[in-house]
């Protein structure tokens, strides 16, 4: 395992920076190239440990996918039918996004696929897919989860389905706006004989949906609502290319650095700008970030932009709303943007947070008191006094969480220079930011490797 020593950050940090390609497109053209018919190419691809979780996963499942260059792969393409029994459990990694869409992928299969992942995923909850593909006919079991009644986690055990026994219609409204549910769902819903229609209390990630449209997919979508009518379909998808736009959740660690380091202004590359993923920009405008997004045309089907940052008086606010979805990955950085405020930031409406890769609220609020910022834990979000005193360094665990990691990185950029701050167990970064220690160094701060 390995520790990061964050040296506080001597000057401005500057420069423009490419960052990790967009890791939810990246399971997604993965998942739609494996069930197309032919040779597809995905570009722009991320070798963070998250999308090769999937990638092993098809591989193990029969689908032969070719590492053409360090950011490029070909997949060839068994069509939905054509998957084969994995000789062994399917290892998620960490990847909540790789278990629950396999779910949803596997579950009209006629053989048994066992999904496992590592510790933290096998704590998550899996209820909020069993339920909906078990109302449709599918089987999906998993263990009691130890102190939640009612609810399971992994290993998941997905299929079979029986023979001349077709997945059935489902109309399903969820109590959370998810991607991963809804893309399980209508993953589900491609081999369903009927309608599956689905609703989510405000509208989440819509990566899915866009890329099924490109690809004859019979789905339409009204605000909330999704819809697939597979009446009259081939069942076949066609071959394609893509490029993968960058990840603005990768990107929000840089941006945000750049707003709280004095003199800094950073620009991002390539970013992905889809109005279902840009929560953190209009979080950190309301907060009196410097910000400009200058868009640079689409990427599969997805609109991109060069976001520049630069240090700005941060202002305390309520964040709540729709607006939290549609950042819900950001919220940790979010939380290091309230620690330089001036005034009380409350975060809520954040309850999802409790069952990412770690408690997310609860490891946060340790993070912050760690850096001497005080805060208050409620149970949907975090009530945040900024300051703009140099922070005491930190000395923090990632849990196993890269976000609370990366965000303990960019605290250490402004605490006192006494000694540096230490971010223990650090190794979780690679799950989808490979590079971040070198970019960081890039734009002028000192970071230490410490096995």
């Amino acid at each position: 395992m390995a520790d990061l020593l964050v040296h506080p950050a001597k000057g401005p940090l500057t420069g423009s920076v490419p960052v990790p390609s967009d890791k939810s497109i990246g399971h997604r053209a993965l998942l739609f190239a494996a069930i197309a018919k032919g040779r597809s190419r995905v570009t722009g691809f991320s070798y963070g440990e998250d999308n090769v979780s999937t990638a092993n996963g098809l591989r193990a499942l029969g689908v032969v996918i070719d590492d053409v260059s360090k950011t490029s792969i070909e997949v060839e393409g068994v069509g939905l039918f054509g998957f084969k029994p994995a000789d062994r459990p399917l290892d998620c990694g960490n990847s909540g996004t790789t278990m629950r869409l396999f779910a949803g992928l596997l579950c009209a299969a006629p053989f048994t696929s066992i999904l496992v992942g590592d510790e933290t995923l096998m704590r998550r909850p899996m209820m909020r897919i069993a339920k909906p593909l078990r109302m449709r006919g599918a089987t999906v079991e998993g263990e009691a989860h130890k102190t939640k009644a009612g609810e399971i986690t992994a290993p998941l055990r997905v299929g079979p389905q029986p023979p001349g026994v077709p997945l059935g219609p489902l109309d399903y409204e969820s109590a959370v706006a998810s991607a991963q549910v809804k893309t399980a769902i209508l993953l589900s819903g491609l081999y369903a004989h009927g309608v599956t229609h689905f609703k989510e209390p405000t509208l989440s990630r819509d990566h899915t949906e866009r890329m099924m449209l490109s690809l004859g997919v019979p789905i339409r979508t009204v605000g909330t609502i999704v819809q697939i009518d597979p009446a009259g379909w081939s069942g076949e998808m066609p071959a394609f290319e893509v490029e993968v736009p960058g990840d603005i959740s990768a990107a929000a660690f840089l941006l945000v650095a750049a707003q709280i380091v004095a003199g800094s202004r950073v620009t991002t590359r390539g970013v992905g700008v889809n109005p279902t993923r840009t929560g953190l920009l209009e979080v950190a405008r309301h907060m009196g970030a410097g910000l400009s997004v200058e868009p640079q045309g689409e990427r599969a089907g997805e609109p991109t932009a060069e976001i520049t940052a630069w240090a700005a008086p941060l202002r305390g606010r309520l964040i709540a709303g729709e607006v939290v979805p549609r950042a819900i990955d950001e919220i940790p950085i979010v939380c290091a943007l309230a620690a330089r405020a001036r005034g009380t930031t409350t975060i809520a409406d954040a309850e999802e947070l409790r069952v990412k890769e770690s408690d997310r609220i609860a490891t946060m609020a340790g993070v912050l008191r760690s850096f001497g910022v005080t805060c208050e834990e409620k149970p949907d979000g975090l009530v945040i006094e900024g300051t703009d005193a140099p922070l005491k360094p930190g000395d923090v665990d990632s849990k196993g969480d890269h976000r609370i990691a990366m965000t303990a990185c960019v605290l250490g950029l402004v605490a006192s220079g006494e000694r540096p701050t230490r971010v223990r167990n650090a190794d979780c970064i690679a799950t989808s930011f490979p590079k971040f220690v070198g970019t960081l160094r890039a734009l002028g701060a000192e970071i230490e490797v410490v096995t």
